[in-house]
């Protein structure tokens, strides 16, 4: 489960940019390519998160498709399942667009 360490990764960027204003929500971009669970993401924060800064701070997941886009047509295809061509032309020469993401986007800090 590296979505542990992860949100632990995580933890720590906020703690630093939070600058010691509360936190309520921690925004986050996650690529379909990640190889990460988001509900498992979202129940490892409670577990980083309790007994610090951050307890009662919650994680939203930003679910992000992957997409691809063909190099000879320029069409772009997001991914619903495992694809390596092009849906328009069958071209096999792409490149990923979407999906590789995994950020930060914002803190939703709290009234002090």
């Amino acid at each position: 489960m590296h979505e542990l360490s992860i949100c632990r990764s995580i933890s720590d960027i906020v703690v630093r940019h939070a600058a010691g204003r509360p936190v309520r929500i921690v925004h986050v971009r996650v690529g379909a390519l990640r190889q990460i669970v988001p509900d498992t993401l979202v129940y490892c924060w409670s577990l980083v998160s309790a007994d610090t800064a951050l307890a009662g701070s919650q994680l939203c997941v930003d679910s992000v498709p992957a997409a691809i886009r063909c190099i000879p047509c320029e069409h772009v295809t997001t991914l619903s399942e495992p694809l390596i061509c092009c849906s328009r032309c069958g071209g096999r020469d792409i490149e990923v667009v979407a999906g590789e993401e995994f950020l930060i986007t914002s803190l939703d800090l709290a009234e002090v």
